[in-house]
């Protein structure tokens, strides 16, 4: 069953770009599953395009890397929106580990005359050393990268001195999977209640991920915030996590606590193991 499109496009959106990217159907109609979609990427540009706006002002260029970019809805949305108009120099990557997505997105770039927009082979990690991508990048996207894989996009966009970072958690099972494994040993302490059961050593270590997140960027001198994406009638995975670095001489308080409580929290659950990877 499909439905007339309803949503509020934005000025210059183009229909051709959706319907390529089978949201739209090619007599201009929108299913229920593309609908919800739709809506995320909307309600994501929603948060990134002030960030945008504000590299317009006080950038030379503009880089943005999309990490885990999948089709790479969001990486040609921000380009329609966005880039597509820009006179100074800039450039869309997506990165993308399955060669044939990444195929598909560099025929539909060309299709839609979209030249500054380039899709790489590569894992996450991989992305950090690669020469394909430049020395520094003005603004990391990761939607819905799975485990670790948001860990390695925010180290990239770290390496590359980022001045803007959103994530999109996604599944995130490495941080449970210590804390089932050291759970014996942490019993002695309450605050094993948190994680006693198998679905709350789940969401804990779920929550626990994303603290250390925020922390990490914290301690590496980024003003955080976190916020609900959308209802979790679209998405469970729905937290929004957006960092921005402000040469703020005044910061060195709130990164050095930054760094005491990151340290403390592994320590206290046992996640010794992860320090390297929370930790810069």
């Amino acid at each position: 069953m499909t439905q007339k499109l309803d949503l509020d496009l934005k000025p210059g959106q183009s229909i051709e770009l959706l319907k390529e990217l089978h949201i739209l159907t090619r007599d201009g109609k929108l299913n229920q599953d593309s609908r919800r979609k739709l809506k995320q990427v909307y309600h994501l540009y929603h948060f990134i395009e002030p960030l945008l706006k504000d590299l317009k002002e006080n950038a030379q260029q503009i880089n943005l890397v999309d990490h885990g970019a999948g089709k790479s809805y969001l990486g040609f949305i921000i380009y329609d929106l966005f880039f597509k108009s820009l006179s100074m120099p800039n450039k869309v990557f997506g990165i993308e580990f399955r060669e044939e997505l990444v195929k598909k997105s560099k025929e539909q770039a060309d299709k839609l005359n979209f030249p500054h927009m380039d899709f790489l082979h590569l894992t996450v990690a991989d992305s950090i050393t690669t020469k394909k991508l430049p020395e520094s990048v003005e603004i990391v996207t990761a939607l819905h990268a799975c485990d670790t894989a948001t860990d390695d996009a925010i180290h990239f966009a770290l390496a590359k001195n980022a001045k803007h970072i959103v994530l999109v958690p996604c599944c995130q099972a490495e941080v449970a999977t210590h804390l089932r494994s050291n759970k014996a040993k942490l019993l002695a302490n309450p605050m094993s209640e948190l994680f006693r059961q198998p679905i709350h050593t789940r969401e804990f270590g779920s929550h626990l991920t994303n603290v250390l997140r925020v922390l990490e960027l914290t301690a590496a001198g980024y003003d955080v915030t976190v916020t609900e994406l959308v209802g979790f009638e679209h998405s469970m995975k729905n937290e929004l996590i957006v960092a921005s670095k402000h040469n703020n001489p005044d910061k060195n308080h709130q990164v050095r606590q930054a760094k005491e409580r990151l340290a403390a929290l592994l320590t206290e659950f046992r996640l010794d193991d992860l320090k390297t990877r929370f930790s810069q």
